[in-house]
């Protein structure tokens, strides 16, 4: 990386507003890491890339601020007065300003995907109302309620699994339909599929969720994160381009 120093002479602004950055970048990473004694700024990088999805994706970049830091400021020997000896680019403070924007004060779900219609159905009507609801929500999941409160999830894979199973063992399918309530084929195991979120979660925790649970199905977001809650959205990997270009107004890298 080149980072095209200016003159030493002129306004060290640009010096004060990285090393705000820097400094304020360090606590975060110390505070994700829980450490609270001195460690190398290279290390604490490392380690944290390996919890929190921001920094492994802007681990380089803080590697090389790191050094940038230290060839910003130097300290006479037996001193613990720092002088600044250059300044960066406007590029390199916009950059470190926005990685500490990014860490410290992170884009939330809800402002990146707004609210949501989210396709539902009652738990005490018949299995016929989820179908048509499937058919004409065109979405894979419905939310389950019992007197306004969410009870479970359903998915058009595991409903046509339940028909076909209902088909092959010679069942009245037309009864199955009719007569036969949502909550009946409610399966809790369904749920493992899911991840509740708070509505005041951040994006990243999102493409997290997604990266560590291969069978994720869908992030279900309410107010509170709590299962109960009535569902505000659903994000999908579907959701991905729409918050990649959310994240791109603030000149993130894309997931």
């Amino acid at each position: 990386m080149v980072y095209f120093f200016q003159e030493v002479t002129m306004d060290i602004s640009n010096a004060s507003r990285f090393l705000h950055s820097y400094n304020r970048i360090e606590a975060q990473l110390k505070l994700i890491h829980g450490v609270k004694a001195a460690m190398n700024f290279t290390d604490l990088v490392k380690k944290c890339s390996d919890v929190d999805i921001t920094v492994r994706r802007y681990a380089a970049e803080l590697i090389d601020y790191g050094k940038l830091r230290n060839a910003i400021v130097h300290r006479s020997a037996g001193s613990t007065d720092e002088t600044v000896i250059a300044v960066p680019c406007d590029d390199v403070v916009q950059m470190i300003e926005f990685i500490e924007a990014l860490l410290c004060r992170p884009p939330r779900l809800i402002d990146a995907i707004k609210i949501k219609p989210v396709a539902s159905v009652f738990a005490d009507r018949p299995i016929l109302t989820a179908v048509e609801a499937f058919r004409e929500k065109w979405q894979k999941s419905l939310v389950v309620y019992d007197h306004g409160t969410m009870v479970g999830v359903i998915n058009s894979y595991g409903l046509y699994a339940e028909i076909e199973a209902r088909v092959k063992s010679g069942d009245d399918i037309n009864h199955f339909f009719t007569g036969t309530p949502v909550r009946d084929i409610l399966h809790e195991s369904v749920l493992e599929r899911y991840v509740i979120m708070s509505q005041d979660a951040t994006v990243f925790e999102v493409f997290v969720a997604f990266e560590e649970k291969k069978n994720l199905l869908a992030v279900i977001v309410t107010e509170n994160g709590v299962f109960g809650e009535k569902a505000i959205s659903i994000i999908t990997p579907s959701d991905f381009p729409r918050i990649n270009r959310y994240l791109e107004s603030y000149n993130a890298k894309p997931f």
